[in-house]
């Protein structure tokens, strides 16, 4: 077989993470991509930054302080004990968590040049006809902003699949629950079982070309003047 029945779940189990991840920075990522693409306020600045941060910060340390913050003494663990579901570190459901804010740039960004772009005439016009502000969000704003809703989500997809630091941080190594596949190929290393590492990485690198070539076929062309 050319990836093992181990390599198979760990595919799996990162493309439910994936999916899951990327419909919740949707949800989430979109008014903030919203508000930091129109407001003047002051706060654009240090929530911009808190935003962007994940991208320069070590997915280790990323992962260190979220570990802190969910586990059993940290106020994220208080609150999940209390509600009765236990700890979410060492859970799919932490690696959820910690995946949301690790990939919230890459939703939130594209979403918010999209919105930049389309600047204010649309909205003044659609004002002048006496739509309502939501009206004009689902009706002018989001199929304007469709590309870089496309942009976002293949992004924060992809992103999600090829972390490595934060989800070993959270969710350590647990079969059909945290190995996700930049683990078990981790795992294939360690095991001086390059063969397997060398078939799942393969499948990766078919995989990050593919999304690659998406985004840059979607891309449109520049106009020529």
């Amino acid at each position: 077989m050319f990836l093992s029945e181990g390599d198979l779940g760990a595919i799996v189990l990162t493309l439910e993470l994936a999916g899951i991840v990327t419909a919740i920075l949707l949800v989430l990522g979109t008014p903030i991509a919203w508000w930091l693409a129109r407001t003047k306020s002051w706060l654009k600045g240090p929530l911009g930054a808190v935003v962007a941060l994940p991208l320069v910060l070590p997915p280790s340390v990323l992962g260190f302080y979220l570990l802190l913050a969910m586990g059993p003494h940290g106020p994220v663990g208080h609150f999940t004990q209390w509600l009765g579901i236990g700890t979410l570190p060492f859970t799919f459901w932490g690696l959820v968590v910690a995946s949301v804010f690790y990939s919230l740039p890459f939703m939130v960004q594209p979403v918010q040049n999209a919105f930049e772009t389309i600047g204010d005439r649309p909205l003044e016009v659609a004002a002048t006809l006496r739509a309502s502000p939501i009206d004009t969000f689902f009706t002018v704003v989001l199929p304007l902003a469709l590309p870089g809703f496309l942009t976002a989500s293949i992004l924060t997809f992809a992103h999600t699949v090829g972390e490595f630091g934060v989800v070993l941080m959270i969710g350590g190594n647990i079969p059909d629950e945290t190995r996700v596949v930049s683990v078990q190929i981790y795992d294939h290393v360690e095991a001086l079982a390059y063969g397997h590492a060398h078939r799942l990485s393969a499948v990766m690198l078919a995989f990050s070309f593919l999304v690659l070539l998406t985004l840059y076929a979607w891309r449109p062309n520049p106009k020529k003047h």
